[in-house]
């Protein structure tokens, strides 16, 4: 009778390392798909810039059609895209048009220079923004302080000494 109670815990015991070794299994299979995904959202990002270029200079009156109609002589496209700045609705002055194949912005490129609607507009390829690349973020303070010798006490003249990005401080 003990033998069969200690066999039956016994058994027990393995299930809950079987159980918890499951669970193990699925988070890993989980954090594999997530990765995937993030991956195939890169892949598919840097695709679609190699298809894309830069339209700079645009008057803001222009339809995404009239876009699309300036550039319909280099190959078919999939989509014009012109920003507005999410505060206003206003057009930013600059779109980005996106080709079906990537040696069609070779050709997009020639427009460089060319008029839409009384403007010279500037054609470039689209770049693909690098992560951890950003302008600035809280490197110094620029030229110095106070004149010419460029000491700054802690804290500085503007803004007390909390924020501005997570720079070195050296005292």
């Amino acid at each position: 009778m003990l033998h069969k109670q200690e066999e039956i815990a016994a058994m027990k015991r393995r299930v809950a390392e079987m159980e918890a070794e499951a669970a193990k299994l699925r988070e890993l299979q989980a954090s594999l798909e997530e990765k995937e995904r993030n991956q195939d959202v890169a892949d598919d990002k840097n695709d679609i810039d190699s298809r894309s270029i830069f339209v700079g200079n645009v008057d803001y009156s222009v339809s995404p059609e009239e876009i699309q109609a300036h550039f319909q002589s280099c190959g078919s496209i999939n989509r014009v895209t012109i920003l507005l700045d999410k505060f206003t609705g206003q057009p930013k002055g600059y779109a980005y048009v996106e080709f079906t194949e990537p040696s069609l912005v070779a050709q997009a490129l020639v427009l460089n220079d060319s008029v839409l609607k009384g403007r010279n507009i500037k054609v470039t390829p689209k770049r693909t923004n690098v992560p951890g690349m950003s302008r600035g973020r809280g490197r110094g303070r620029g030229q110095g302080g106070f004149g010419r010798g460029g000491y700054v006490p802690r804290g500085g003249y503007r803004g007390g000494g909390r924020g501005r990005g997570r720079g070195f401080t050296p005292y």
